[in-house]
């Protein structure tokens, strides 16, 4: 007794997350090679709540793309604190990479309530860095307020 398979076409297990919808808002100038990064502020849940590990490493892949030359450092600006946003203009190219940077995983710690530090392995080609992202809430946004990499 043969049967013939029968294939069916399964159904997306998740409906897409709500910043992941189109809005009809202009966004950011787009850059060849980058990831589009949300325009909207980093705001997470109600106070205590720790922030989504997948905005995390968003922020964190922007980041190094800007710090390898590959992004404009105002596409971050929103996100960052005054100080870190200097910090990061004057600091230029740090990742020195013939290929774009990718954000590997997010380890996330949180110090104190209402602050965040995460950190992230960046792939450069032949070479790894880290990348190290201090976030502090500023009511119901968080800021970036320190990174390093080394």
């Amino acid at each position: 007794m043969s049967t013939t398979p029968r294939i069916g076409v399964t159904p997306t297990p998740e409906p897409p997350y709500d910043e992941e919808q189109p809005t009809s808002e202009t966004a950011p100038p787009e850059i060849h090679g980058t990831l589009a990064l949300d325009p909207h502020p980093l705001v997470w849940g109600p106070p205590g709540s720790i922030p989504d590990e997948r905005k995390l490493r968003h922020l964190g892949q922007a980041l190094a793309e800007v710090l390898a030359g590959r992004r404009p450092p105002e596409t971050v600006a929103d996100k960052l604190t005054a100080r870190a946003y200097r910090e990061l203009v004057q600091a230029g190219q740090m990742i020195r990479t013939s290929r774009p940077p990718f954000a590997g995983s997010v380890h996330v710690k949180e110090p104190r309530d209402g602050a965040v530090e995460m950190c992230m392995l960046v792939h450069c080609g032949d070479r790894n860095r880290v990348l190290a992202i201090r976030l502090e809430r500023r009511g119901a946004q968080w800021l970036c307020t320190d990174f390093e990499t080394a």
